[in-house]
Formats: C-alpha cells, sequence, structure tokens
C-alpha cells in the first residue's frame, strides 16, 4: 500500500491558504526573576551611621538606628518577592485569556481552512448542490472526511493551556480525505455498503472531471445507471484516463488505465490499487496506508441516486457540446457569405464585420458570427493563452473591417509587443496608418504623445461641426480602431501608455476611438476602469476557470482543448448578451489581405495619430528660405501630429550649440550651416581646424562680427592651444558669444563634451542640438531627457528644441587638411631688422641665401662693437641676426635697433619678446618650429611672419 495523497489547494485558494497558515501569537510568560543578592551594604550602612551619631551626640538612643538597616534590606527583599509573584499571576492570567481568544481563532480558522478544502475537493454531495462547480473541480479523489493536519499554526506561549491550544490547532477533524485515484483504489466490506460507497467514488470522478479527461469503460459493477453519462460514450477521452470499475477477481479490461475496485471481506485486493478503503459497519471506515490508518466517515449513494445523477450529467453534457465547423475557415468564405445575404446584418452596425462561424443546431448551417465596435463595443478585450489562436483572430477582425469599410471610414493603429512580425501583412492595407512594435524602442514613447493629440483634434474638431460625438456625419471623422496584441508587453514597454488607454477607453465611444487589446491574461493586466469600458470580450482558450468566468460569463473558455483542432475556438460576450456565443473564428490568409486592400484602390492613405518615422538621411529641397533661415533638420513633433522644419535665421537667432560623440554628424551640420548662409549671402566666418588660422579668426570675429560664426569641434580646439594662448582663446570666444546679442552674430559651436571653459560658454546659447553620444550620462547633462537616450543613433539624429530630428545631410565633401594654406615668406623691409632666432648662424647662412638681393644679412658675431650700420648694409635693408645671449651682450645696438628700425622674434623664442622687445601682450599664436615669428614695429601690436 501507498501513503494517502492530501490534495492541494486550487491556485484560485491559495492566496487564503497562505493567510490561514500565518502563525497565531501566544503571549510569552515573563521569565522568572533571578535571585536577588542579599542588600548587605544598604544593611550596614545606617548602622555606621547609628554609630558616628552616637559618637557625635553622646546619645544612646542613636543606636537604635543601627537596628534600621537590617529590618530595611528584609524588607526590600519581602516586597521585590511580592511584587514578582504578582507580576507572575498577571502574566499567566493574560495568557490564560490569549489561549481562550486564539482557541476561539482557532476554531474559525478551522471552519475556513475545512470550506476552502472542500470547495477545491468537493465530494458527491457538495458537486450535486453547486451547479457550478461541475467538471471544475479536477484532482485527488475525497473517499471520505476524517482528521488531518492542518495549516494552522500557534506560535508562543508556555504551559499546559498554551500546549492544548497548540495541539488542537495542528489537527483538523471533519476535514476531506483524498488520494490519488491514476493510481486506482479499492473498497474493501459489505457488498451493499461497499456498491454504495464505490458509486460516490465513480461519480465524484464523473461530476469533477470531464468527459474530455475520464472515460468510463463497462458498466459499473454491472449497473445500468452509467449508461445516461456521457463519460461511457466511446468516442470521448481519446487523451485521457480510461476508468474500469471492476470486482476483485474479474479481468481488467485491456483499454483502463485505471481501476476502482469492490473487495468483499477476505477476498485479495487487485494489484492495479494502490490504495484501499476499509468499510466498517454503518459508513464508518478507513484509509489503510503504510504511514498509518485514518479513520474516515465515508459517502455513499444509492442506485436510484445514481441514476438521478447520471441524467444531470448527460444534461451538462447536452449542454456544453461543442458542435462547430471543423478545421480552420478561410475569411473570404464567412466575407462572401455575409454579402450573399444569406445571414441578415446586426441593426444599427457601425463598424460590422464577420469573423467566423457559430454553433451548429441541427442540420442548418452555421451562423455567421458578426461583431460590431460601435454597437456590441465600443471597446473589446482579447484574451488567450500561447497558441488559442489570438493573433489569428485580430489579424481576421482587422482584415473583416478593411474589407467592409473604406479608409475615410474607419483608420487602423496596430500594436504588435510579441516579436513585431504579426501584423507585417496588414501594413499594405491603406487603412493602417503605423505599426508599433517593441523592436521600435521609441515608438512607444511616440504612440503615447500621439494619442494624446489624437484626442485633442478629434475634440476640436467635433466642437466645430458643433457636434455631441463622431458618429455624427456632419463631423466627417473616420473612426480609429488601436489594435494591441500583447497588451502586457506594451505596459511593460511604456507604463505610461495606460492612462492613455484608460483616457481612450473613457472618452472613445463620443471621440469615434476603439481599443481592441488582446492579453494572455485579463486579470492583473487590466485595470477596472479599462475593463468596464470594455463590454465586448472574446475568451479564446484560457488557463483558469476563473479568468473565463470573469471574462464571459462562463468557465468553458478554460475547458477548450489545446492543440491545432481547437486553435481558433472561443466565445465571443457582446454588451447585449444574456451568455456567450461560442466560435471558430476565421483564418486569413495573405490573398485575403490583398484582396482586401484591392476593394480600395485609389483610396488615399488614411491619416492617424502616429507620425512615420523619421528618415534615416534627410536632404531638404531648400536650404534656405525667403527671409534668409537656414533648414536645420527635420523635427518629429508627435505632440501635434507634424513633422516640420527647424529652422535657423544667422544675424537674429544668437546661438545653437551642437553636441556629439565621433561620427554623430555635428561637422556635417557645421559646414551645412556655413554653406547655406554664405549661397543666401550671409557674411559668415568659419573657424578653421588649424591654430593659426583659428586665433585670427577669433581676433576678426571680436574686432569685426560676422552676420554667423562657426566653430566646430570647439573643445578640441582650445586643447591643441598651449595653457595661456588656451586660456585666452577660451576668454576671446566666451566674448564674443556674449556679445552676439548686441553685435547681432549668430553662434554655431559643436563640441564634444561640456567640461571647463566650453561648459560656461555653453550656457550662454539659447538652443542646443544633442547628438549620439556614448552614456545616458553623457546625454543628460547635454540637457537632453533621460528617456531619448539612444547609444545606437544614425549620424545626423538629434535631439533638438526637444523634439527627435534628422539634421539635414550637406553635399558630399572634398578631404580637407589640417594643414593652413601656404602663406606668404616675409622679408625686411625697414632700414635695420633685428632678429632674435635660435641657432642664429644656421638661420643667417639660410636667410642670405632667401634675401640675396632684397636685404644684407650679418650676424651680431660679426658687429665689432661701435660699428657703423650704414656699411654694413650696403645700401639694402640690414638684417642682424643673433640669439639672446648675444643680443643681451650687444645691448646697445639692440636700443638702436629698436628705436630705429624692426624687431623680429622666433616663435621658439617667446621669453626673449618680453624681456627683449618688452612686448608683454600676448603675441599673435604661432606655431613653434614652423620658421614663424613675430614682427614688432615701434607703436604697433606684434604680428606673425613665416621666415623663409
Amino acid at each position: 500500500m501507498v501513503g494517502m495523497t492530501f490534495a492541494p489547494a486550487e491556485t484560485s485558494v491559495a492566496p487564503a491558504s497562505r493567510r490561514l497558515a500565518e502563525p497565531l501569537e501566544l503571549p510569552d510568560l515573563p521569565d522568572p526573576p533571578s535571585r536577588r543578592p542579599f542588600p548587605i551594604a544598604a544593611s550596614i550602612v545606617p548602622v555606621v551611621g547609628a554609630l558616628v551619631m552616637w559618637r557625635v551626640t553622646g546619645s544612646i538612643f542613636m543606636l537604635w538606628f543601627a537596628a534600621l538597616g537590617p529590618f530595611m534590606a528584609v524588607a526590600s527583599l519581602l516586597d521585590g518577592a511580592r511584587a514578582a509573584r504578582r507580576a507572575r499571576r498577571r502574566a499567566e492570567r493574560e495568557l490564560r485569556a490569549a489561549c481562550e481568544r486564539i482557541r476561539v481563532d482557532v476554531e474559525r480558522r478551522h471552519d475556513e481552512e475545512r470550506r476552502l478544502r472542500s470547495a477545491a475537493a468537493p465530494d458527491v454531495a457538495r458537486c450535486a448542490r453547486h451547479e457550478g462547480w461541475l467538471w471544475r473541480r479536477r484532482g485527488p479523489l475525497v473517499v471520505g472526511s476524517g482528521t488531518t493536519d492542518s495549516v494552522v499554526a500557534v506560535a508562543g506561549g508556555e504551559g499546559p493551556d498554551a500546549e492544548r491550544v497548540r495541539h488542537a490547532a495542528a489537527v483538523l477533524s471533519g476535514a476531506p480525505v483524498t488520494v490519488a485515484w491514476e493510481h486506482g483504489l479499492c473498497v474493501r466490506g459489505d457488498d451493499v455498503v461497499g456498491r454504495a460507497v464505490v458509486r460516490a467514488l465513480t461519480l465524484q470522478l464523473l461530476l469533477r472531471h470531464p468527459p474530455s479527461a475520464v472515460r468510463l469503460i463497462g458498466a459499473p459493477l454491472g449497473e445500468d445507471w452509467a449508461d445516461r453519462v456521457a463519460h461511457a460514450a466511446p468516442e470521448v477521452a481519446p487523451d485521457g484516463e480510461r476508468v474500469a470499475v471492476i470486482r476483485a477477481g474479474e479481468a481488467v479490461p485491456a483499454a483502463a488505465t485505471v481501476v476502482i475496485a469492490l473487495a468483499l471481506p477476505g477476498e485479495p485486493i487487485p494489484h492495479e490499487c494502490a490504495a484501499l478503503i476499509d468499510v466498517d459497519a454503518g459508513l464508518d471506515g478507513r484509509l489503510v496506508a503504510d504511514a498509518g490508518d485514518v479513520e474516515l466517515e465515508l459517502e455513499a449513494v444509492s442506485l436510484a441516486q445514481a441514476r438521478d445523477l447520471a441524467v444531470r450529467l448527460r444534461g451538462a453534457e447536452s449542454r456544453d457540446a461543442v458542435v462547430l465547423p471543423d478545421g480552420p475557415i478561410p475569411v473570404a468564405h464567412v466575407i462572401d457569405r455575409d454579402a450573399d445575404g444569406s445571414d441578415a446584418p446586426r441593426a444599427g452596425a457601425g463598424l460590422r464585420a464577420v469573423v467566423g462561424l457559430g454553433e451548429q443546431v441541427g442540420d442548418r448551417v452555421p451562423p455567421l458570427v458578426a461583431i460590431d465596435l460601435v454597437a456590441d463595443g465600443p471597446h473589446a478585450v482579447v484574451v488567450g493563452t500561447t497558441g488559442a489562436g489570438k493573433s489569428e483572430l485580430l489579424t481576421t477582425w482587422i482584415a473583416a473591417l478593411a474589407a467592409a469599410h473604406s479608409p475615410s471610414a474607419v483608420v487602423f493603429l496596430l500594436g504588435d509587443f510579441k516579436g513585431g512580425t504579426a501584423f507585417d501583412h496588414l501594413r499594405d492595407l491603406p487603412h493602417v496608418t503605423g505599426v508599433l512594435t517593441d523592436l521600435d524602442g521609441a515608438g512607444a514613447r511616440r504612440a503615447v504623445e500621439g494619442l494624446r493629440a489624437e484626442i485633442r483634434r478629434r475634440e476640436r474638431v467635433i466642437a466645430a461641426a458643433g457636434a455631441r460625438d463622431a458618429g455624427d456625419e456632419q463631423v466627417g471623422l473616420a473612426r480609429l480602431v488601436i489594435v494591441i496584441d500583447e497588451f502586457a508587453a506594451l505596459l511593460q514597454e511604456a507604463p505610461d501608455l495606460h492612462a492613455v488607454f484608460t483616457d481612450v477607453a473613457a472618452r472613445g465611444r463620443a471621440l469615434g476611438m476603439h481599443l481592441v487589446l488582446g492579453t494572455q491574461r485579463a486579470s492583473g493586466i487590466l485595470r477596472d476602469a479599462l475593463l468596464a469600458n470594455s463590454p465586448l470580450r472574446i475568451a479564446l482558450r484560457v488557463a483558469e476557470d476563473r479568468e473565463s468566468a470573469q471574462l464571459v460569463g462562463t468557465d468553458r473558455a478554460a475547458r477548450i482543448p489545446g492543440g491545432a483542432r481547437h486553435r481558433g475556438v472561443g466565445y465571443v460576450r457582446r454588451a447585449g448578451d444574456d451568455a456567450a456565443q461560442l466560435a471558430r473564428f476565421a483564418l486569413t490568409r495573405a490573398d485575403d489581405i490583398r484582396g482586401a486592400a484591392h476593394r480600395h484602390d485609389g483610396s488615399p492613405r488614411a491619416h492617424g495619430p502616429l507620425l512615420p518615422p523619421l528618415p534615416r538621411r534627410w536632404r531638404p529641397d531648400h536650404a534656405t528660405r525667403s527671409d534668409g533661415a537656414i533648414v536645420l533638420g527635420l523635427c518629429d513633433d508627435p505632440a501635434e501630429q507634424q513633422q516640420r522644419e527647424a529652422m535657423l535665421v544667422p544675424g537674429r537667432d544668437r546661438g545653437l550649440l551642437v553636441i556629439g560623440g565621433a561620427a554623430s554628424g555635428k561637422t556635417s551640420l557645421a559646414r551645412w550651416i556655413a554653406q547655406a548662409a554664405q549661397a543666401s549671402g550671409s557674411r559668415v566666418d568659419t573657424v578653421p581646424r588649424d591654430t593659426e588660422g583659428a586665433w585670427d579668426a577669433l581676433e576678426r570675429a571680436e574686432a569685426d562680427p560676422p552676420e554667423l560664426f562657426v566653430v566646430d569641434d570647439a573643445d578640441a580646439l582650445l586643447s591643441r592651444f598651449p595653457p595661456d594662448y588656451a586660456q585666452a582663446a577660451a576668454e576671446r570666444l566666451d566674448a564674443i558669444v556674449r556679445d552676439a546679442g548686441e553685435t547681432g552674430t549668430t553662434i554655431v559651436l559643436t563640441v564634444a563634451r561640456l567640461a571647463g571653459a566650453i561648459g560656461r560658454i555653453a550656457d550662454v546659447l539659447p538652443r542646443r542640438v544633442v547628438l549620439a553620444l556614448a552614456t545616458v550620462h553623457e546625454h543628460t547633462a547635454a540637457g537632453a531627457s533621460r528617456e531619448a537616450f539612444d547609444a545606437a543613433r544614425p549620424p545626423g539624429r538629434a535631439a533638438l528644441d526637444g523634439l527627435e530630428t534628422q539634421l539635414a545631410l550637406p553635399p558630399e565633401a572634398t578631404e580637407r587638411s589640417a594643414d593652413p594654406p601656404p602663406t606668404a615668406r616675409w622679408h625686411p623691409t625697414a632700414e635695420v631688422t633685428g632678429l632674435v632666432l635660435r641657432a642664429p648662424a644656421h638661420r643667417a647662412r639660410s636667410l642670405r641665401e632667401a634675401w640675396q638681393e632684397t636685404a644684407a644679412v650679418v650676424t651680431l658675431e660679426e658687429v665689432p662693437p661701435g660699428a657703423d650700420l650704414d656699411r654694413l648694409a650696403d645700401g639694402k635693408p640690414l638684417a642682424l641676426v643673433g640669439d639672446g645671449d648675444a643680443w643681451q651682450r650687444q645691448y646697445a645696438l639692440l636700443q638702436q635697433v629698436r628705436s630705429a628700425g624692426e624687431m623680429v622674434v622666433g616663435s621658439d623664442c617667446a621669453a626673449e619678446l618680453r624681456t627683449l622687445v618688452g612686448e608683454r601682450d600676448l603675441p599673435p599664436y604661432a606655431r613653434p618650429r614652423a620658421a614663424r615669428a613675430w614682427l614688432v614695429a615701434p607703436g604697433r601690436a606684434a604680428k606673425r611672419v613665416v621666415l623663409p
């Protein structure tokens, strides 16, 4: 024998079971007080005090105070013991009162536990009383009521009262005792009582399990009542259990997989039976198990009662029979039948579509199943487990609506959030305005704004027409049907959409907006406000009876078998239906969709709330407008349901900051703006990439501000300068940007990151273009919203003015050199010029070769003190070459040259420019070791020159 198995509570009562299992807490008795030590110090101190007082006063009466110490110590001990006894007695009274309260709670919980167990595993009597439980309580068989372990627990407390409460809580009397019937069971006892017990067990099995799960083989114990039940039909339960009810010793039918046997006392138990029930006098019995026998109060059913219950079982089967067309139904078949007029259309149809066939009654043709979103809705919920045919039903519904109505009457916004391909074949319908998928991260966010904008647009149109709702012919609005497959996945992608959909559900009827939401389960996904406004319900095969009953008012959707044969079978319940209608929904193929599209050839593409995605590359037809405004890019504005051009007006707008990583498109934008402004006649100054040219451009812009000033990679440009020049360039750029409002200059600044001086300069510019950046931190630091971050942004995709924008693509540019254009070589023109150069002898030779006819080149080493400079020049401009030390030695000559001629200082002799020439201002930037030098003439600022 094997031990008995207690049936677990169903999932629907599991939360209640967990609540019952929460332990009840008894108060603990306080710990006994520790033995207090004798207060020696308290006893001695009064004695010492009395002796001191006697010694001081000389009065013998002072010695009487010495006796107070021991008396007070003993009194303190007695008082502490008395208080401890009182606290202990009070705690014991509280524990007894708590035990009584918890005993009542235990009884209440036991009653609740019995109810839950009986509901999860009902016997024949309970199944007969609750018609709604028929075939809904699968699981182990109840063999009787007895004493079992309870889930109720009591914690805490001590003493006999607490132990009695804990023991009473741990045991549940009068509870259903169950066994796993799939392993077979045997009833042993008197023939009359044993037959009644076997009848009860067999009927319980048939009442709790549908014919698709259990088939009864032969007549149980030769009785005729079983002929009346559908479970005895040979075609039922092809994949279920086959049960034979026999006498012990009879041959077991070959087809049987489960045996229920009746054995008389002393007869052997069939080996096919793993559980044994011994029947004693009356209806007392026991379940024999290895772990110990369990005393039972058995249930018995008479032959007359069995016949009555069998009649009820047959009636239930006839009411629940699924008589549907077998196999898939082409949607073209039901559409053509509807067009022939063989079935009368529903009255008052607004968005009527036929989607399948209903139950066949007798020899009549199965009726069409027609759904009208306006009359039956305005919103619908479609629920079905994976493989139940939910996507196929939604596709059929869309195709049927598209075939029956023009794009001017109905448009669709589709959402596929289980892979992104379920609705791909519907894109060719002119009614479809857009398809959201879980592959488009920004699509759900755009849909939130687009739907809100659509609500506002429809409100304006209806108000302008003076109508009450979209159904008024004067309004002229096409009805918008929003179809979502896997609504739960959509909410995970964009939680904000739940509020939008709830708003649409509340106002959709008046605005002409309809929701069709597909999900695997409605409970826990659809809020009450959304579900209450969706009276049109379709339940395909669902996992739980409760889910089916909540949606369509019957649990039969939970009994639809799985497999391809029952794919697309479900129940439809409309707002005005008394009961759900069984249907097999049609299947739509690619040809059906093409046929629906061809019905509306020539119809314009429908307008919807979802704009098409921005192109990955965009080049406008015109770079500028007539007023000189430059087209920056194409902005996606779902809140206004438009895609518009972003503009920049040179000379009027203060500026634009462009932030982006490598290859993000910031240089292309800067080049586009500069080219467009030049083509329109604006005065443009573009800072070149080389440092000398950049320095000169900054000087020009500060002295004579242009209409448009473009600095590309400003942060990289400043980093290429030495520290002194970088600071000066940053200050000059900051001044140009801050004065742009007064000078009428439009600044375009591109950077890779905001740091240091660039960060302060960028704060002055009013508009920002945020291109692709490597991290979300850089993205948000640049001023864009966190939701707009996308590490895989294509080049030219940016956030501009809070909108997603595709920037204009400039014409292909030729390769640009980082070197500056060639510069004319300088030669001396003054009568005398002093040159401060390193390696003066070597440089003097190269200068003589370059200036053979134009100047006389002499090194300071060749000039004796007091020499006549005119004789050295020989009628030509004189160029004196020396390093810093040589000029220091010829200090008088240096002063003569400075007063009468010009000084040229090499770019690698910046210190000598200050010490020898006295130039304190920072000269123009000159690249070191590149034949650059500074020319300083009396009364003029230093000037950069290029030496031979």
